[in-house]
């Protein structure tokens, strides 16, 4: 079996829904009450795609200002980001394109990238198009889906694509510092050290956040707003 190991980071404003969508992904489940990342949280999982196996190194990042210039850390070396809007806000779908400028100016090699349409479950209360979100992830070479993380539509989707575009990106020479060797008998082969996980599934080892009672729910609209 042949196995890639990569680095993936999740960019975008605070509030989009970042750390719900991972958590909901590798850990199976959705709080109303998440506190926002400091700094970045990290995950990992496996995702078996035909014969290979995809191991992410997922990192979630602040969406807060004040942690901005932490950015660079994460998503230095990084082989795919995934870059979170929220469908019912028009400045978090406009800040995409600072993080995509940042990304083409920082990361020098190819990377897999991901325009993701975070709380496709409130559509009434829409204020980007998908027109107009497609239109964006096709100029930028990106792949595009819409999700809820409150009702767990599309994210193993997102993830998904996610893998097997970083396994075709693999039998390519344009990455080096994507990992890729191969299993024998069960048996991982590295060509030095060892491997970073042990086998099987999309829900390995989880780090999950500190669950807050104080902050705002991620994925359901907040009292202040109105469609």
């Amino acid at each position: 079996m042949k196995v890639v190991e990569a680095k993936i980071v999740v960019l975008g404003s605070q509030g989009v829904g970042k750390t719900s969508l991972v958590v909901r992904y590798i850990g199976k489940m959705f709080s109303k009450h998440i506190s926002p990342t400091i700094g970045a949280s990290f995950f990992t999982c496996n995702i078996n795609v035909d014969d290979a196996r995809v191991k992410l190194q997922v990192w979630d990042t602040a969406g807060q200002e004040r942690f901005r210039s932490m950015a660079p850390m994460y998503y230095r070396n990084a082989n795919a980001a995934l870059l979170v809007y929220d469908i019912t806000s028009a400045g978090s779908f406009a800040a995409i394109k600072g993080w995509v400028k940042e990304l083409q100016s920082n990361v020098p090699e190819a990377m897999v990238l991901a325009l993701v349409g975070n709380k496709c479950d409130l559509d009434a209360c829409r204020a980007v198009s998908r027109g107009e979100a497609s239109a964006y992830a096709a100029d930028i070479g990106a792949q595009y889906c819409e999700t809820s993380a409150l009702h767990d539509q599309g994210i193993d989707q997102v993830f998904l694509n996610t893998a097997t575009s970083l396994l075709q990106l693999s039998a390519t020479s344009l990455v080096s510092s994507l990992r890729s060797y191969d299993s024998v008998d069960g048996e991982e082969r590295l060509p030095f050290g060892n491997p970073t996980e042990e086998t099987a599934t999309h829900t390995g080892k989880v780090e999950l956040p500190a669950w807050n009672d104080d902050r705002v729910a991620h994925g359901e609209m907040q009292k202040t707003m109105c469609c």
